[in-house]
């Protein structure tokens, strides 16, 4: 929220920058809190106080909700009804509504992937608890969750390399559509790509983005993680939506490879394959620095703590990217090599005619 546009560049193709939301948390605080203060200037600028201007009012609203949210709790209830009787017909939706609470003796934990003491929600205490023996001069770190170090960044203002494991990539769905285009629509008229296009933008379940991620095995009772992250595929909603979008493509165009996919699960599979590693490579392509530029950068040691951040973020978003195609390159290997088993060789003459 506080970073010039130079530092917030370093993020550069991250999806993470989209989500700092500075430009609608001004339009908010502009909006309705501003006119507020204003209009109580006699409660909030007594005659012995200074009278702060528009501008500083603004910062000074982005520093208070940044560290409400990067410092508050939720305060969880056992209770989900709030007391409501369990035949009632109707309960309250408490959706955002969730209680906060600042609490500055719980918040002398730093918190990482791996952990050692958890936060319990009391009736009217928060407890820390230690979840296994830690020695003398060992920090005492508390859990936020599975959360990758872009979101740790945004939300609490720092990463650690144990919460790599976490890290998230998106891909966007235009660049898997241009991949489509350049195979099956290439010689489609531009006319009816387009309402292609709309025909499949126009379904319920249609996606903009894809969230790419590692499977990782939870910390176990005593917060420790005891297996490594891997990359173990593409998510199902991914391929259910180049099937549709084959299938629009069909509709209006008719084009002959589409058709073929349809008919083919194993075509149609390879296809897809094929469309998602370009646009992976296209995706890697978009970031300024590649994944060994980055470690160069790192091991320099001469960077600030915000551009460091910044690195490790971006950093662990190229590293998925890799890993996301050396599986699809797996993926589409391995399905070549059943494909040729089942195709029958010609090995030359039979045994028996070999005998004449």
């Amino acid at each position: 929220m506080f970073w010039p546009p130079a530092e917030l560049s370093e993020l550069q193709a991250s999806a993470l920058v989209a989500k700092v939301g500075k430009e609608e948390a001004d339009r908010m605080i502009t909006s309705k809190i501003l006119p507020v203060v204003r209009a109580h200037d006699h409660v909030f600028f007594p005659p012995a106080c200074h009278r702060l201007d528009d501008a500083h009012l603004l910062e000074l609203a982005h520093r208070m909700g940044s560290a409400i949210m990067a410092y508050a709790f939720d305060l969880e209830k056992d209770d989900d009804n709030d007391g409501a009787d369990e035949d009632d017909e109707w309960v309250e939706d408490r959706e955002g509504k969730t209680m906060l609470g600042m609490v500055p003796m719980a918040d002398i934990l730093n918190a990482d992937a791996e952990f050692n003491a958890h936060i319990n929600h009391g009736e009217d205490a928060l407890t820390a608890t230690t979840l296994r023996t830690i020695k003398a001069g060992e920090e005492v770190l508390n859990y936020y969750g599975p959360l990758p170090n872009g979101e740790l960044l945004r939300r609490y203002g720092y990463v650690t390399p144990k919460h790599s494991r976490y890290d998230v990539v998106e891909l966007p769905w235009e660049l898997v559509e241009a991949e489509l285009k350049e195979r099956v629509g290439g010689r489609v008229d531009p006319a009816a790509w387009e309402k292609t296009k709309q025909m499949a933008h126009s379904d319920e379940d249609f996606e903009e983005s894809f969230v790419l991620e590692r499977s990782s095995e939870d910390p176990d009772s005593a917060g420790q993680l005891n297996s490594e992250p891997t990359f173990s595929g593409l998510p199902d909603e991914l391929a259910d939506q180049v099937k549709t979008f084959l299938k629009a493509i069909k509709k209006v165009t008719n084009a002959e490879l589409a058709v073929q996919a349809l008919e083919d699960k194993e075509m149609r599979k390879d296809l897809y394959l094929q469309a998602v590693l370009g646009a992976l490579q296209f995706r890697e392509r978009q970031y300024p620095t590649s994944l060994e530029d980055d470690d160069r950068i790192l091991s320099t040691g001469e960077l600030t703590g915000r551009q460091r951040m910044a690195v490790a973020v971006r950093r662990g978003e190229k590293q998925l990217l890799r890993e996301a195609q050396s599986w699809v390159r797996q993926e589409v290997n391995e399905m070549r090599s059943k494909a040729s088993d089942r195709t029958p060789r010609d090995d030359g003459p039979s045994a028996k005619r070999r005998r004449f």
